[in-house]
């Protein structure tokens, strides 16, 4: 399932992507370093922030394994979603920008080349020593949502 730019009421624009065509608004996560992991726990929904990257049109997250998101989320269908909203761009008049998405995740190990592209890693998280853990999360249902000024 593809669908072309909707127009939605006033200047907030919305693109769905399903399977074949995911490039565009995937690509965008690049441009921003951090975003939002939602899943839930015997019923119960929770957020976790997380650092991620794009490889090979698939999401690589980093997060901390000391709460056991991680955990979580293996072998589960996760949202993800990020934005540049505290970005320049609400200061220049450019388009702000959110992408979500949905999608089966999997812990893996990256390789050395992409554990670089991660960059520095947080010291502490809640005054514990920041601990890695990471996931593959594969896009399927992907939403991006633009607001012009």
């Amino acid at each position: 399932m593809s669908f072309d730019e909707l127009s939605a009421t006033g200047t907030l624009r919305r693109v769905v992507t399903g399977s074949r065509d995911r490039s565009g608004p995937i690509e965008l996560l690049g441009r921003v370093a951090y975003g939002r992991l939602a899943t839930s726990v015997r019923a119960l929904p929770f957020l976790a922030v997380a650092r991620h990257i794009v490889s090979d049109g698939r999401i690589l997250l980093r997060m901390h394994s000391g709460f056991g998101h991680h955990e979580a989320c293996d072998g589960s269908v996760v949202a993800y979603g990020a934005d540049n909203y505290n970005d320049a761009a609400s200061r220049t008049g450019d388009a702000l920008w959110s992408v979500q998405f949905t999608g089966p995740a999997e812990i893996v190990r990256p390789c050395p080349e992409q554990e670089k592209r991660f960059g520095a890693a947080p010291a502490t998280v809640n005054g514990e020593p920041f601990a890695p853990a990471y996931l593959r999360v594969y896009p399927h249902f992907v939403t991006q949502h633009t607001l012009d000024f």
